[in-house]
């Protein structure tokens, strides 16, 4: 984005008669500046509108379990605008701090929460292709997402420590030990598409499922299938949702690590919930079921792919556009689809106990998603650029795609075995034989003159 703001402010500057060197880097950081302003706009946006949307969800389909109508009056018959007016109401509360708690570390763990959650967006694509929908494109995009998501814990550590309160305590040494523990199936689960895919490249592992929902790598094989079970329940317990919502057990701990929070700081707590929610869902969209690639290849029909009757009718770089705006469509709608079903597992299981937790993540999680990582090795190993359980080929070998392996086996090598001799040239006279009266050299040669091997 950065290089196309920076040729839209060449031409205007030139429009209005002023000439700037285009390489100059007080343009080159002008344009990066931008472009990273509207990126946060963006992230911080989706972050802030879906946990709107998302609680207003979680209360309509609560409401309908539980035979309720949930909000019915503010904004209107569904209740629109009742989140609106919660936080409102958040924002007028008074902003307490119990006696005997840390001033600094109580104020600033709201934010640390939040901030981890809202940093592992930047490396998460919403399109691919060649106009990928990313804040900043990482080759290492699996390994940077889990990695800032994990921080998010900090923000509760500092908030249980801090709050001079054995409850908040309580719960946020709960979810320390759950985060932690429930990390290790959740990267044995994320391994897997990598290994599918042959990268860690998010946009590269959503490219390699283009075509129809036989390509997704959830029904790549039984395995896979699984493994994204698996992938859904820890990513539940990681961002703390019902039934392991362990560190905030009303029934138990008053309210967990957020027990003395009130007004907008309780609020971020909840931002950096929903936030989470919706990263490890659009991440599991990506990873297993095709990205920003839907069920049928809509794209490719409407001929918006290049070479396609639409794509050539239109301006240049417009069909890549919508093909790709398309594809962030998709992307959201499947993170959607994942959050309503975390929300319909939360109203519909009773939660459980602090042992129980620990006994599904170490006893059953670690080793079944162990043990389907094996499996989609094997499965690689005997079936390789095989497609839906089997049954398909592959759309494409990702080696191939991905390292250019095709190409380097085509290409010549060079000769390994030692040249022959050529025999002298008898036309060339004799070099004349050197003069003996000349005396011989004598000293040694000096240590920087001597041959590598020797050194």
């Amino acid at each position: 984005m950065a290089k196309y703001i920076n040729q839209f402010a060449e031409q205007l500057l030139q429009a209005i008669g002023v000439s700037v060197d285009p390489d100059s880097l007080a343009v080159s950081i002008l344009g990066h500046v931008i472009a990273a302003m509207i990126h946060i706009f963006l992230l911080l946006n989706l972050v802030a509108v879906g946990a709107l949307v998302f609680i207003w969800l979680e209360r309509k389909i609560s409401g309908r379990i539980q035979d309720r109508l949930g909000p019915t009056r503010v904004g209107g018959k569904f209740g629109w605008l009742q989140t609106l007016a919660d936080g409102l109401k958040l924002i007028t509360k008074e902003d307490l701090m119990p006696e005997g708690a840390d001033p600094l570390l109580f104020r600033i763990a709201p934010y640390v929460s939040f901030c981890a959650s809202l940093a592992a967006f930047i490396a998460l694509p919403f399109a691919g292709q060649d106009m990928p929908f990313v804040a900043q494109h990482l080759n290492v995009g699996v390994f940077f997402i889990l990695a800032v998501l994990g921080l998010e814990v900090f923000g509760v550590i500092l908030a249980g420590y801090s709050s001079a309160s054995k409850w908040a305590l309580f719960g946020a040494m709960r979810e320390a030990a759950q985060v932690v523990s429930y990390e290790v199936p959740l990267g044995l689960c994320a391994v897997v598409p990598v290994l599918l895919a042959g990268s860690m490249d998010l946009i590269f592992i959503g490219d390699c499922q283009t075509g129809w929902f036989t390509n997704w790598y959830v029904f790549h094989d039984p395995f896979t299938f699984v493994v994204f079970w698996i992938y859904f329940t820890c990513a539940t317990a990681s961002v703390n949702r019902a039934p392991f919502d362990l560190a905030e057990a009303e029934s138990e701990l008053v309210a967990g690590f957020h027990t003395e929070y009130s007004g907008l700081r309780w609020s971020f707590f909840f931002m950096a919930e929903y936030g989470s929610m919706l990263l490890v869902a659009l991440l599991a969209s990506i990873l297993f079921l095709g990205g920003w690639n839907g069920p049928i290849p809509v794209a490719r029909l409407i001929g918006l792919e290049e070479g396609g009757w639409l794509y050539t009718n239109l301006w240049p770089g417009w069909g890549t556009y919508l093909a790709c705006l398309l594809g962030a469509v998709n992307v959201i709608a499947k993170g959607c689809l994942g959050i309503t079903v975390m929300i319909w597992i939360r109203w519909t299981l009773p939660r459980l106990r602090i042992d129980q937790v620990m006994t599904t993540c170490l006893k059953y999680c670690v080793p079944i998603a162990a043990v389907m990582f094996l499996g989609t090795t094997t499965w690689q190993f005997v079936m390789p650029g095989r497609a839906f359980f089997g049954i398909l080929p592959a759309s494409q070998n990702s080696f191939e795609v991905k390292e250019n392996w095709s190409n380097l086996l085509a290409m010549p090598r060079p000769a390994t075995s030692t040249p022959k001799a050529t025999p002298p040239d008898n036309s060339t006279p004799n070099p004349p034989p050197a003069d003996e009266t000349q005396p011989k050299q004598t000293h040694r040669p000096s240590k920087s003159s001597q041959p590598l091997a020797q050194k």
